[in-house]
């Protein structure tokens, strides 16, 4: 049986993460993604920037009590991109639970 490739850019824990978290909500600022992560800020905003430049999620810049906010949503292209990696990993997994 042949295996698809992952993603190599979804295959970070971290881009996991933030991947998954942005599928189950509809738009998450920079705080709630560094709560939920516990990732540094200078990792964040390097694996946000990835994502971003690979269409998966767009940046919203705005001003929220005189602070700057920074949101971020996961676009069409990220979700189909994010369901694709969980099928092929299922694919994986499906594998290996038919050899018991």
């Amino acid at each position: 049986m042949a295996f698809d490739d992952l993603n190599p850019l979804l295959h970070s824990q971290l881009r996991l993460a933030i991947m998954s978290l942005l599928i189950s909500v509809k738009e998450a600022d920079y705080k709630y993604i560094k709560e939920e992560t516990r990732a540094s800020s200078g990792n964040i905003s390097v694996q946000m920037s990835k994502l971003e430049d690979a269409g998966y999620v767009e940046v919203t810049k705005t001003f929220k009590d005189n602070k700057p906010n920074t949101s971020y949503t996961i676009t069409p292209e990220g979700i189909e991109a994010f369901e694709t990696y969980v099928n092929t990993l299922q694919q994986y997994l499906d594998v290996n639970s038919n050899d018991n």
